[in-house]
Parts: C-alpha cells; structure tokens; sequence
C-alpha cells in the first residue's frame, strides 16, 4: 500500500483534533487545540461570540479576494436530560447520533470537575425479552457511572445539561486509513489547515486572501456558518465536510450516488453550488492530474453551503467533500489519500484566484 506523505507533526496534530471532545454547543475544546496550530502558519487568528475560529492569510494583490475556506468543527453525541434518585443518566441527541448503536458504549461526560467516563447500559442477551426486540427510544437508554445515588452524581460534577461524547479515538489503520468517532467533520478543520500551512511554506504569497473557518454548530442547522458569513462577506467560499462512501454491502447507490473510499474528492452539483466556482475546481484538480468523483444536489446540500450561498447579495460557493464511510458511528473511515488530494486541491484553487475572478454569471 502507499503511504501518504503527512509529515509527524501533522500526524499528531490530526490525532490530537480529532480526539478532544467537542459536540455542537460545546467545541471550545477542539477549536483550542485547531487555533494554536494555526497561529503558527497565519497572519492572524480570530474567533467570534459562539466559537467559530478563522485563520487569516493575506493575500499579495492589489485587490485581492476574499475566499473562505470553511469546516465544521462540531461532532455529534449526547446530553443529559435526567439524573435517577439511584445515580443512573438518562439522556437526548445531540445532533444525530445513532440510537441503534449505542448501547454498551463508553462515554466521556463533560462535567464541571471535568472529563467523567461512563457506559450506556447494555442488559445481557441472557436476560433480555428478545421477541420482537426494536431499537431503543433515546429516552430508554441509560448511563452508569458507578454513582448509586443522585447526590454521588451531583458530587462528581455531573447534572442535567453536561454533554457527553463517545470514548473512542482516532487512530490509524494501516498505511492509508483512518478511523474514528469524529471524523464528520473535523478532518475538514485539519484539512484546511494543512492548505494554510502549505501556503504558509511557499515564497510568494498567493494573490487572494484566503480565512480558513471553523464553524460551529453545523450537526444542528448551519448556524455558526451562518454568523460568520454574515460577518466575514467574502467573494467566494469553498466548504468542506464529508460525504457517504458508498460502496459497502447493502447500499442502493440509485438512491444515494457512487461515490467510493479512496476514489478521490466529491464535487457536488446543483442548488447552492456556484456553476463557475465548480468549474474552477474541476480545473485544477485536472491540471494535477487528480481524478474526481460527482455527486447531485437536487433541492439543498445537507452543509454549511447552504447557509452560506445566500447570504447579503449572494456568496459565490462550491461544496467539495471527502469520501466516508460509516458516518456518525464510533468507526468512521476515511482514506488518507483522499485526504492529500483534497488538500492539493484547495492549495491549487486558492493560489488560481486572480484579482478579476468575480465568478459572476453574465446574463
């Protein structure tokens, strides 16, 4: 197998990122360790009211161009929303998180005296009333944290409104995959790091100002996208986030696309996405000779696109999106190759950005 060409620190920032605890509501802990990084590759880091974070790289033209390279930093995971006389949790989603899967898994609770572990109640197989089983409703799972009262909870630092994530981390597998708990979308956050990194490195600054944006708040509508676009007004945006790997058993890809791991970068078509922005993109992902894969967006993208397109007279934008697989689990998958090509990409696209590029459609 090949290897990819992610040098230890980066390797190690990757890991660190992907494994700090940061739900939507909740992502300081993530955007902490996304902006030290930052500071050492930009002009400048900043960060708005609810957390959203940008690094700033100006660009060397006369009048350049504002583009937004934009993530999300929010993961999924749980909350809690009720605390028994006898010292179990019960709780609700944050974001969409999979009931089906839950049970028997670890957790970490965010609590005030810190990170508090804790499992999601699994009865055994032997006990169990097996006929006609069904997945459980979120309000019939259960979290032990070894408290037998609700006063050893309360004493541990844990009450009602304390998040909670899955206790798995990221980790490598083999020389080209990686797994973990919140790849959705926080390798979108490393990715556009690593372009602001490469830019960094180079000896003429690129023509364009480009923000890298981590923004909040995306597992539940878009919002920290919305507020920083609304602040930020660049000329054009480029958003990042995962995409469904399809090509496992049992999924109908006349439904959801061919899109495969390891296939290179997903270019999204239609509705928010700009016809021109998409063909810049397909531009230099050919000139360096990397393929792509396609995907429809028949009424809207499911993304922080789409909170960003329309915003004040219109943001020219284009969705582009790493290939994944078993999104929203404990083992999301993705490609580390898929990961540099993308990178590649975005590098490439940020330093074609002329000071006349207006990717306006003449009617």
């Amino acid at each position: 197998m090949a290897q990819t060409s992610l040098d230890s620190p980066s390797k190690s920032f990757l890991i660190e990122y992907l494994s700090a605890p940061s739900p939507t509501g909740f992502e300081v802990r993530g955007q902490r360790i996304w902006a030290s990084y930052l500071r050492k590759f930009s002009d400048r880091v900043e960060s708005d009211a609810y957390g959203t974070a940008w690094a700033t790289l100006e660009g060397s033209g006369k009048k350049p161009r504002r583009v937004m390279l934009e993530s999300h930093a929010d993961e999924i995971g749980f909350i809690v929303n009720m605390i028994t006389k006898d010292g179990f949790l019960h709780l609700d989603r944050i974001g969409g998180s999979d009931v089906a899967t839950a049970r028997g898994r670890r957790l970490e609770i965010l609590g005030d005296k810190g990170v508090v572990r804790g499992i999601i109640g699994n009865t055994a197989i032997h006990i169990r009333e097996r006929d006609n089983e069904k997945v459980p409703k979120v309000n019939e799972l259960y979290v032990d944290i070894g408290a037998s009262s609700d006063k050893e909870v309360a004493k541990a630092g844990i009450r009602v409104g304390h998040p909670a994530v899955y206790a798995y981390d990221a980790e490598f597998m083999g020389d080209k995959l990686l797994l973990g708990r919140a790849l959705d979308n926080r390798i979108g956050g490393f990715i556009i790091a690593q372009v602001i990194k490469k830019l960094h490195a180079k000896k003429k600054r690129q023509n364009c100002t480009v923000i890298a944006v981590n923004a909040v708040q995306e597992e539940i509508g878009g919002n920290g996208a919305k507020m920083i676009a609304q602040r930020l007004l660049p000329d054009l945006a480029v958003v990042l986030d995962v995409t469904h790997a399809t090509d496992t058993p049992g999924i109908d890809k006349s439904k959801h696309g061919d899109v495969k791991l390891g296939g290179g970068p997903s270019i999204t078509h239609g509705t928010c996405n700009h016809p021109l922005v998409v063909a810049r993109l397909m531009e230099v992902a050919e000139k360096a000779k990397i393929s792509l894969q396609h995907e429809a967006s028949s009424r809207y993208s499911g993304t922080d696109t789409d909170s960003i397109f329309n915003v004040g007279s219109g943001i020219p934008s284009a969705l582009i999106s790493l290939p994944l697989r078993y999104m929203h689990s404990v083992v999301e998958m993705a490609n580390l190759q898929d990961v540099e090509k993308i990178i590649t990409v975005l590098t490439d696209f940020v330093e074609s950005i002329g000071d006349g590029d207006d990717f306006m459609l003449k009617i």
